[in-house]
């Protein structure tokens, strides 16, 4: 269940995005925090200190897909770390992603300590999957959580670019996979000329005829097994791979060979 300590969000984005504010705020772009989880406090808190040690130039922010980096073996296809260490070691980049994450719950982070007494040269953004589980909040909703985690972002760090990826795609069901479609859909349609924002839809990674291909995903294999959500390591390298030459040109340094 969603926390209800929500803090008031609707000043700060009514102050960082107007238009966002004159239309109806759903729960997804709200700020809501998941202190009621203790093992998510002590990893906000973890990764405070760590973003206070610094150096930070690169983040990733985002839910489970993003923590999995983390991820050490034994199985190839969870030996996440050594990928991590290859495109962004050196680079100077800490991974925010949190198990579970909505949009909501990004927001609650960035306006309340993960973007303070830094200066990063670049982000990736990669959230949304998790509104289309227990909560069920669909593509329109989602795109709002998403639009008030970029204007977030700006507010707190106009000199930082962002990727932003689109939502990956999955198989839990068939409206899960309708709303992946309609929310990358409408964020591609946008004019993100202009702006700090690159958008890209790496969804064509997991494809296969024309259907997500299972074997792309690491769920299945746990056991019990999963649906298909978070993908393998060898998926999420050529994800990586994919959108490091962006990465590079934000960042002002050299691509990193996949």
């Amino acid at each position: 269940m969603i926390a209800r300590r929500a803090l008031l969000a609707a000043p700060l984005l009514a102050a960082a995005s107007p238009a966002l504010a004159a239309r109806r705020v759903p729960p997804a772009a709200r700020a809501y925090d998941r202190f009621y989880l203790p093992w998510w406090k002590a990893r906000f808190y973890a990764k405070q200190a760590e973003l206070r040690r610094g150096p930070v130039e690169l983040l990733w922010l985002g839910d489970s897909i993003t923590q999995d980096w983390e991820r050490h073996g034994p199985e190839a296809w969870q030996d996440f770390a050594p990928i991590w260490e290859r495109f962004y070691g050196g680079r100077h980049a800490v991974n925010l992603g949190f198990i579970g994450d909505c949009t909501s719950h990004l927001l609650w982070r960035v306006t309340h300590g993960e973007l303070d007494f830094i200066r990063p040269k670049a982000a990736v953004v990669l959230i949304g999957a998790n509104n289309f589980g227990a909560t069920h909040w669909g593509a329109a909703d989602t795109v709002q959580g998403i639009d008030a985690i970029l204007a977030s972002l700006r507010a707190r760090q106009p000199q930082m670019r962002v990727l932003l990826l689109g939502v990956l795609p999955s198989i839990r069901s068939p409206w899960i996979s309708e709303q992946t479609a309609l929310t990358n859909r409408a964020l591609a349609a946008r004019d993100w000329s202009g702006t700090p924002v690159t958008y890209m839809d790496v969804g064509g990674l997991f494809m296969r005829d024309g259907r997500v291909d299972a074997a792309d995903f690491l769920d299945p294999m746990l056991r019990p097994p999963d649906p298909p959500l978070h993908p393998t390591a060898q998926s999420q390298a050529r994800m990586a791979a994919v959108i490091e030459p962006t990465i590079a040109r934000m960042l002002g340094d050299t691509p990193r060979v996949g």
